[in-house]
C-alpha cells in the first residue's frame, strides 16, 4: 500500500496484478521444484536432490465423493500434505518470482501464497505500465 500512495503523492499511477495462489502447495510442479532446487538452491545431484525426487514421486490420489472412489491418479505435483518440508518446498518453488520481477524491473512483494506485482508510470504512459506488466 505505501508504494501505491507514494506512486499517487508522486503524480503516477500503478498498475496492480495480485496473484492469489489457491491452495497453493497443491499446485507445486514436482519437475520444476526439482529443477529450482538443483538450480537455485545449489541442491546436490547425487545425494539431496535424489532423496527429494524419490520423496516427491510415486505419489497417487484417490477421492471419495459421496461414498465413491474415483479411479487412482499419479501425482506430479504438489507437496505432501503434513509435510514438514511444505513450506520450505513451497518457499522454493516461488523464489523465482522475486528474479523474473527484477529482470523486468517490476516491483513484487510476497507473502505465502499471495504475490502482488506492480509498476508505476506517468499517467500519460498508461498503456505502457499495463502493457509492461502483461509481459513481465
Amino acid at each position: 500500500m505505501n508504494d501505491v500512495i507514494r506512486s499517487v503523492d508522486d503524480g503516477k499511477v500503478t498498475a496492480l496484478v495480485l496473484l492469489d495462489l489457491s491452495s497453493a502447495f497443491d499446485t507445486v510442479d514436482h519437475d520444476s521444484l526439482l529443477t529450482v532446487l538443483r538450480d537455485w538452491f545449489a541442491v546436490d545431484v547425487n545425494s539431496a536432490l535424489n532423496w527429494f525426487k524419490s520423496y516427491l514421486s510415486g505419489r497417487t490420489q484417490t477421492f471419495i465423493v459421496d461414498g465413491v472412489r474415483s479411479q487412482t491418479a499419479m501425482m506430479d505435483c504438489s507437496v505432501p500434505q503434513g509435510s514438514v518440508l511444505r513450506p520450505l518446498e513451497f518457499i522454493s518453488y516461488t523464489e523465482e518470482v522475486a528474479e523474473v520481477s527484477s529482470r523486468h524491473a517490476v516491483s513484487y512483494h510476497m507473502f505465502a501464497d499471495d504475490k502482488q506485482l506492480s509498476d508505476s508510470i506517468d499517467v500519460s504512459e498508461t498503456g505502457a505500465v499495463i502493457s509492461h506488466c502483461q509481459h513481465a
